[in-house]
């Protein structure tokens, strides 16, 4: 970050170190605060404290996908500085606006009307359908990730990930998964894009009166990868349970509510982005239910090291071993 921005920032730094605690709700992973700046607000998200993960809550990436894909018109909030000096606040961080709008916390869109929830599902998909047009070379985020084998290397980096934390302990499931995404590895997709990696309504902020996102949140796991695997984990939310827990669509009325099917959604993404199925979707579903379960699982091993960075870490924690079930569940009845 260049000196003249953080001077810019000088009058105001006492109040927004005092306001750490401030955390913005529902981003349990990575830190997230409100600066107050005068008249104006902003959004600030650092790195945790602590030991952490190699590899794990890198924000300047964070930082360099959401200012490239500001430049494209797509809906982000426009970020302002990258401060990787740990001297200011302990770790590094960037600052974004505090986007206007609203953010929808459960699946199915609770007190809409069925025209406007079918409405905000078609504005979800035709967002991340617009993130995967993208040339990611095109850009400036050809080098963002590699191109190719992104399956095999995130079925490997969440398998080791999760093996390597013991402070979390072992879970029996999880280790079946382990086995069976190593044994049914499908073979690599040749289609590359930018993906964001926790797709779900909660990670974006809608218009406050239009059906429109218009901001797409918690960019951490975002790479370069296949799109298709990244739209699969959007999917997981028609394969998920509601109530508290999970918040999924799972055993609801879906028309009744104008919700689309979720053969209707897919269609809808294949036809936007060119295709005429998803490929490799019950592996991936799976896969993905896997993913999840292995960063609900990096979560507990912080907590019982103490650097956990949500006051709801150990409630979060509690869906470890019924998502771990559900994503052994769907491996057993899986096409492949």
């Amino acid at each position: 970050m260049p000196k003249r921005w953080t001077d810019g920032w000088a009058s105001t730094s006492r109040s927004w170190r005092a306001d750490l605690g401030q955390s913005v709700q529902g981003r349990p992973v990575q830190p997230t605060y409100r600066v107050d700046k005068g008249s104006q607000s902003f959004v600030l998200r650092r790195k945790p404290p602590g030991k952490l993960l190699p590899g794990a809550h890198a924000v300047d990436r964070e930082y360099r996908v959401l200012a490239a894909l500001g430049a494209q018109g797509f809906p982000v909030p426009r970020v302002y500085g990258l401060c990787e000096d740990d001297s200011v606040i302990g770790t590094a961080f960037y600052v974004m606006d505090m986007v206007p709008g609203r953010i929808v916390w459960e699946a199915h869109f609770p007190g809409m009307s069925r025209e406007r929830r079918a409405a905000h599902f078609d504005a979800m998909n035709a967002t991340i359908a617009l993130l995967h047009s993208y040339d990611p070379d095109a850009i400036g985020l050809g080098d963002y990730g590699k191109a190719t084998g992104f399956v095999e290397r995130q079925v490997g980096r969440w398998s080791k990930q999760y093996l390597a934390d013991t402070d979390g302990g072992r879970v029996p499931a999880m280790d079946e998964l382990v086995d069976w995404l190593g044994k049914h590895l499908p073979a690599d997709n040749s289609r590359s894009s930018v993906v964001h990696g926790d797709y779900r309504c909660d990670n974006m902020i809608f218009d406050a009166d239009e059906p429109a996102v218009r901001a797409v949140l918690d960019w951490e796991l975002s790479t370069l990868g296949d799109p298709v695997a990244d739209f699969t984990y959007h999917l997981l939310m028609y394969r998920m349970p509601g109530g508290p827990s999970f918040s999924g669509l799972a055993g609801m009325d879906l028309e009744a509510l104008g919700i689309p099917s979720e053969d209707d959604y897919v269609a809808a993404y294949c036809r936007r982005t060119g295709r005429d199925h998803l490929p490799n979707k019950d592996y991936l579903v799976v896969f993905c239910l896997f993913r999840l379960a292995a960063i609900l699982h990096g979560i507990k091993g912080r907590l019982a090291r103490g650097n956990a960075s949500s006051a709801h870490a150990a409630q979060m924690v509690e869906r470890l071993e019924p998502l771990a079930e559900l994503a052994l569940s769907e491996a057993k009845k899986a096409q492949l």
